[in-house]
């Protein structure tokens, strides 16, 4: 009897020990475009918490469980991240601190620190739920500040307190911004008891339509700060600019001036002569440019716009770009405002995102098309919208673009875009294509089997083929031909594909080497990653012989007199830089980079009477170099002064504002004498 109520206690105490660890449930749901997409489960108790995150959007996604043990301060002290990432890599991070040591292992980095006082650290590869675990602690921070490990620090800023929910449902939130880990501040939503609402798409089960009230809000301040930060950033001149001691470089000729002055007005250029030593006349701000270059302003032909990618791209030398679908609504807002110059970005040509509806979807951008009428009205809307051609996605039916190209040639746009699923780059150019997004669509109608699908990272991943393709044989030159009678063009985003293909654990692409140590801390740590599945031996060799393929492909279309159009589908402007080097390490002289991506693009979209090059009566749209691009096409990096329609903009102060280390100095500017 005694042994059985010694039993009957302990099973007591078990018990109410197990009810006072309960885990807490939080669930929140991820929404695109009004879509679900995804989900994140948490279990938190005072001790710790398990989190089963997953999303999938447009044939890819991250997914991830975490097991965490809090320490002092809700830190982890123990943290455990196993999943796969974005294109389906295998993840397995871990952090540890343990007697004043620090000790961590990702894809990324691994490192051992002493670290006598407990620190928050900035995974690399977790879901969204610690964001919220950050704010608490941020709360409470002296100045909202705290440092992280591997280095770096974050910080918190309140935005707005609002209540969300009707009835019992209803809560009172508060929107805050985490900022210092990425290149842009987080969005992280909170209630009353400091629980996570909302992050990063994810919303908490039950609250989706809330979803919409709480991005205004968000979107509202972020236009705030965008158009405060081009008051700040943008240097406009009342009177006539003359840019002294520089060579011009002509894209026509692809050859450099002898020493130049360049005179602006207003928007325009005024005058372009051999550089005069006399004393400037009176009433003219003078911009020394210290034997430097001036090229007309760059372009990115594959980008999808933000609000704070217009600074990234003026800072790189990009003064145009082909949007290549974002939210029609905001696109033609900030399209607007930057017209207006209450914005920073660079001549937008706005192209239509159309996408077909499958369980791979692209969700975020544009329409998604139900039906063959649906999507011709979709057309139309692109259209009475001022839109330059209509981009194809990769759930868009394969029998749908003839007759979509169709009506989209009526009304006088151009066609572009992914080569859908199930069909080839040949039958796509027959239909309608002006021109092909990505040359990884182009090179898989020549490297996959019929009826593999391109709707999932295959698209990607399918170009490790390549390493054995024969660029002479009839299928490749079939397409080349056809290119050729068409005119067709390729926007080529090799940057992506190297990144993509060519990321290795713990590395620094040679892409990524001239700038990422003055980036913040988690986006050092996201282009340290492995993004290629490597799942077996002779994996690593296929990638790299493939990426090999790729640039071999680009000197093949180029001999053969097929354009290519410079674009990236990345936010930051390095990486446009990093693809004009790309062409010349593929073969095609910087000088020829240098005019497609310039003067050539404006001849496609036939504005190059008024820009692409620098010319009297041109808008005044270029860029100073330091060094001599022609010569060494990774000059192209050093850029002191953008000049975007005669509005000045230095990409040292555009990148100090950014949090970024600056990378090169602005020119001396002389103020005029009275």
């Amino acid at each position: 009897m005694k042994t059985s109520r010694s039993l009957l206690l302990g099973v007591i105490l078990a018990l109410a020990s197990c009810g006072a660890a309960r885990a807490e449930h939080q669930r929140l749901v991820a929404i695109s475009n009004g879509e679900t997409v995804g989900h994140l489960d948490a279990d938190v108790t005072a001790t710790g918490a398990t989190i089963d995150y997953g999303v999938t959007n447009n044939g890819r996604g991250a997914k991830s469980k975490e097991v965490i043990v809090f320490g002092a301060g809700g830190a982890p002290v123990r943290w455990s991240i196993d999943g796969t990432s974005l294109f389906g890599n295998a993840v397995h991070e871990t952090f540890e601190w343990k007697a004043g040591t620090a000790t961590w292992s990702g894809q990324a980095d691994s490192g051992k620190v002493k670290a006598p006082k407990l620190l928050f650290y900035a995974a690399a590869d977790a879901g969204p739920w610690m964001l919220g675990q950050y704010a608490r602690a941020l709360l409470k921070a002296p100045g909202h500040t705290l440092p992280v490990l591997p280095t770096g620090s974050m910080r918190l800023e309140e935005v707005k307190s609002l209540d969300v929910g009707q009835g019992d449902k209803k809560l009172h939130v508060t929107i805050y911004q985490l900022g210092g880990l990425d290149l842009n501040p987080t969005t992280v939503v909170l209630d009353d008891q400091g629980v996570l609402f909302q992050a990063e798409g994810l919303i908490r089960e039950g609250y989706e339509a809330e979803l919409r009230t709480l991005g205004r809000v968000t979107r509202d301040l972020a236009m705030e700060q965008a158009q405060a930060a081009q008051t700040k950033l943008a240097h406009r001149f009342t009177t006539p600019v003359l840019i002294r001691n520089v060579r011009v470089f002509d894209p026509a000729s692809g050859k450099l001036s002898a020493p130049s002055q360049v005179d602006v007005f207003g928007d325009r250029i005024v005058g372009v002569t051999p550089l005069d030593t006399q004393p400037a006349p009176k009433g003219v701000t003078v911009i020394d440019g210290q034997g430097g270059t001036l090229v007309p302003g760059l372009h990115d032909m594959h980008h999808h716009l933000s609000l704070r990618s217009g600074l990234y791209l003026l800072a790189a030398g990009v003064t145009g770009i082909r949007d290549m679908g974002s939210s029609n609504d905001a696109m033609l807002t900030m399209n607007r405002l930057i017209d207006e110059g209450k914005l920073a970005g660079p001549r937008i040509v706005r192209n239509g995102f159309l996408e077909g509806r499958s369980p791979y979807s692209a969700r975020g951008n544009g329409f998604i098309a139900d039906t063959l009428p649906q999507a011709l009205e979709d057309i139309r809307w692109f259209a009475d919208h001022g839109y330059w051609q209509v981009k194809f996605y990769n759930s868009f039916p394969p029998d749908w673009v003839a007759p979509a190209a169709a009506e989209a040639h009526r009304l006088g746009m151009g066609v572009t875009g992914h080569v859908p699923a199930f069909t080839t780059p040949d039958r796509v150019l027959r239909e309608g294509y002006d021109d092909i997004a990505h040359i990884n669509q182009l090179m898989l109608g020549w490297i996959l089997e019929p009826g593999e699908d391109t709707r999932t990272p295959l698209r990607l991943t399918g170009m490790a083929r390549g390493a054995t393709l024969d660029l002479k044989s009839p299928r490749v030159q079939a397409t080349v031909k056809l290119m050729q009678e068409k005119g067709a063009k390729l926007d080529t985003t090799t940057v992506i594909l190297e990144r993509l293909m060519l990321s290795r654990s713990g590395t620094v692409q040679p892409g990524d080497a001239p700038y990422l140590s003055h980036m913040p801390i988690g986006y050092q740590r996201n282009r340290k990653r492995t993004f290629a599945v490597l799942e077996k031996p002779g994996d690593d060799a296929a990638y790299q012989a493939g990426f090999g393929k790729v640039l071999e492909t680009m000197k093949m279309l180029d001999d053969n007199g097929i354009e290519m159009l410079p674009g990236t589908d990345d936010a930051t402007g390095f990486t446009l830089q990093r693809e004009l080097e790309l062409y010349v390490k593929a073969g095609i002289p910087a000088a020829k980079t240098l005019r497609l991506a310039t003067l050539d693009d404006e001849k496609y979209f036939k504005h190059d009477q008024q820009l692409g090059s620098i010319e009297r009566g041109k808008l005044a749209d270029f860029i100073l170099v330091d060094g001599d691009p022609t010569a060494d096409i990774s000059k192209i990096r050093n850029v002191r002064m953008t000049m975007r329609g005669g509005v000045a903009y230095y990409p040292a102060e555009i990148y100090r504002y950014l949090d970024i280390a600056p990378f090169s100095p602005p020119p001396p500017v002389t103020a005029p004498t009275p």
